[in-house]
């Protein structure tokens, strides 16, 4: 299945699942997460999260989409930009890998991603890219799904 990158609104996709880059506390947060928030219904999935809080860097969950045009959100926690040599390239990678790995144990066949940990993790953009590429291609080999890696237009 296809792996492409979208200008678009991550909220806009029409998917199975849309990913949320979320701090490790699961709180409506700013940028993509804020966002995804107040598109979803910030109070029901709120209330969702607070069932599932905390979570681990690099580790993903899952709840309802609520107002979104997809079935599921999920939610990782990928790692705020140290020195990049304190593992924050692994941890970045197991957002990908288990955000991935949730949605086909869900049935997805659609899976909508935004450029984790760039903007307020201050991953340096191009790096950030390059480690989502090779993690989605890498899971691609072995399953079938169409992956859209979402920059806003």
């Amino acid at each position: 299945m296809p792996f492409s990158v979208a200008r678009n609104d991550i909220t806009k996709m029409t998917v199975d699942a849309i990913v949320n880059s979320a701090h490790v506390s699961l709180q409506h947060g700013s940028g993509v997460c804020g966002a995804i928030f107040r598109a979803a219904g910030s109070r029901e999935l709120q209330a969702e999260c607070e069932k599932l809080s905390p979570i681990r860097m690099g580790e993903a969950v899952i709840t309802p989409a609520f107002k979104l045009n997809a079935k599921f959100i999920i939610h990782t926690a990928g790692p705020i930009y140290q020195d990049g040599l304190s593992g924050e390239d692994t941890l970045l990678r197991s957002c990908y890998t288990n955000s991935l790995k949730l949605a086909a144990a869900h049935g997805c066949k659609s899976i909508a991603f935004p450029v984790i940990s760039v903007g307020i993790h201050r991953y340096p953009r191009e790096e950030a890219l390059r480690i989502a590429e090779t993690a989605i291609q890498d899971f691609l080999k072995e399953n079938d799904m169409n992956v859209y890696l979402v920059m806003l237009g």
